[in-house]
């Protein structure tokens, strides 16, 4: 799976919330993405799901089959546990039967005829792993997965990865809780400044994957105009100043212009808004 040239911001004047991210994941690769808050993690798990279309860049090699489970639950549903993962299955198109092995390895017994409004957090984590699970996916998202999870559940998860990716499936997953200490052969990445960076957690230091290139172009404008201009420029997302010393010439004011790298905080409540928006599995060769 190969992202090239990744950008997204969520209208056309915003500040990009990634920009020009060049990520290769091959088949069995288990990625750990952390970061700030945000920073952008939610938002790349979109994209990399395919709930989340980019702005500009693409994404080739996503396997047919995506489990995707984030962060959020939507429990406004009028269902059951054991109605709500019925459904889910039938969208797969698979049976009922589908859900059985999850009730027993989650620990969902007693969660089976509990409406979804009802569920605590961390019982809501369980069915959003179980439903991103009935079909074996070749592409695993999980968004804070471990978060709220009772102590079988936080056991059971990594053999679960474990198996995904020993079956050549991609599992990324974004965790604050250190769920996958120990786990061998775990990707590290970290979303800063709007890329991705390969992360040496030992080092505490992160490297590009692929930096994006900035250029300094000069504009000569109408000392009159630079003022409108460098706000034009700033909210396409740009970095624009006014170079103070050309201010006096009533002819020029050269602007120096690179890419926007912070301002994200914005984002940060339409990212939540959105995260509860791409919660329903879809059928088999579509993304859930």
């Amino acid at each position: 799976m190969r992202l090239a040239n990744l950008s997204f911001r969520y209208t056309r004047r915003a500040p990009w919330v990634l920009h020009d991210v060049d990520l290769d994941l091959p088949a069995g690769t288990v990625a750990e993405v952390t970061g700030r808050n945000g920073a952008g993690k939610s938002t790349l798990l979109r994209l990399l799901a395919g709930t989340t279309p980019p702005s500009r860049g693409r994404i080739s090699g996503r396997p047919p089959i995506v489990g995707y489970a984030p962060e959020i639950f939507p429990v406004e549903q009028p269902f059951t546990v054991t109605a709500y993962l019925s459904h889910m299955a039938a969208v797969r198109g698979v049976g009922s039967a589908a859900i059985d092995p999850w009730v027993e390895r989650l620990g969902m017994t007693a969660l089976l005829d509990v409406p979804l409004g009802d569920l605590s957090k961390g019982s809501a984590h369980k069915v959003g792993l179980a439903q991103a699970l009935l079909i074996p996916p070749g592409l695993l998202i999980l968004d804070e997965p471990f978060s709220g999870l009772d102590a079988q559940a936080r056991a059971e998860l990594p053999r679960v990865i474990e198996e995904v990716s020993a079956s050549g499936g991609i599992v990324v997953v974004s965790d604050h809780q250190n769920g996958l200490a120990g786990h061998p052969g775990v990707l590290p990445l970290k979303v800063e400044n709007g890329t991705v960076r390969h992360f040496d957690p030992l080092a505490g230091g992160s490297t590009p994957i692929d930096a994006p290139s900035t250029a300094v172009i000069e504009i000569v404008v109408d000392a009159s105009d630079a003022e409108a201009i460098a706000r034009k420029l700033q909210a396409e997302g740009y970095e624009a100043t006014i170079r103070a010393e050309q201010r006096a010439a009533a002819h020029e004011a050269p602007l120096s212009i690179e890419p926007r790298a912070e301002g994200y905080e914005a984002a940060v409540h339409a990212e939540r808004r959105a995260a509860t928006a791409d919660y329903q599995p879809v059928a088999q060769g579509e993304t859930s």
